[in-house]
């Protein structure tokens, strides 16, 4: 298993270099599944608006799946290298992955080997728990089960600075580890270790 979870991913100089260094093999050749965020509708993604913006950022769209709750596609059966999912409303983008069970398909994609790139929402998402993000993002869906996909032992604190030193600290009085990344940090994650990256945030 290897998760790279950061505040920014591809957007900050920082934590897409620390994600270049994590993968086997250059971000082009990648096969990769895209989720997108709640914004995320069928004419969008049909429309080449995330497959455009993921070869901005060095992917190769033709080795990119998007994925799309109106699409037939078998996601579980796709030859994957990578999973990635972005920034987001951390509950809404959670309640889709649910309803459309990507979530059993992503938890046995990145237990059989494939790694998971998450970005803010999608970096909280690959966590234990969700709950402690209330301090930031809106519940609109009114999710109240906020258990996560539980990939990594504990919890996150994304775009971390001194003005969240209380909602860090209120964290560390629930059950799980918790892990602070300012813009420019970046978490590594396998089976053997969980490593911070920090860079400029």
């Amino acid at each position: 298993m290897r998760l790279i979870l950061s505040s920014r991913d591809f957007g900050g100089d920082a934590s897409r270099s620390a994600i270049l260094r994590q993968l086997s093999k250059p971000l082009h050749a990648c096969r990769t599944l895209f989720v997108p965020n709640e914004r995320a509708t069928h004419e969008r993604i049909a429309g080449g608006l995330y497959h455009a913006r993921l070869q901005k950022y060095g992917f190769n769209p033709a080795l990119v799946a998007v994925f799309d709750e109106a699409s037939d596609t078998d996601y579980a059966s796709l030859p994957l290298d990578l999973i990635y999912i972005s920034g987001g409303n951390t509950f809404a983008t959670l309640d889709k992955l649910r309803k459309t069970g990507l979530d059993r398909v992503i938890e046995n994609h990145v237990r059989r080997g494939v790694i998971y790139i998450g970005g803010s929402a999608g970096a909280h998402i690959a966590s234990k728990d969700v709950s402690h993000v209330l301090e930031a993002d809106e519940n609109a869906v009114g999710l109240s089960d906020f258990q996560a996909l539980g990939l990594l032992n504990g919890v996150l604190i994304c775009h971390y600075t001194e003005a969240r030193r209380p909602w860090l600290e209120r964290a560390r009085l629930g059950a799980y580890p918790v892990y602070a990344l300012t813009d420019g940090d970046t978490l590594v994650v396998t089976d053997k270790a969980v490593t911070k990256i920090e860079g400029c945030g």
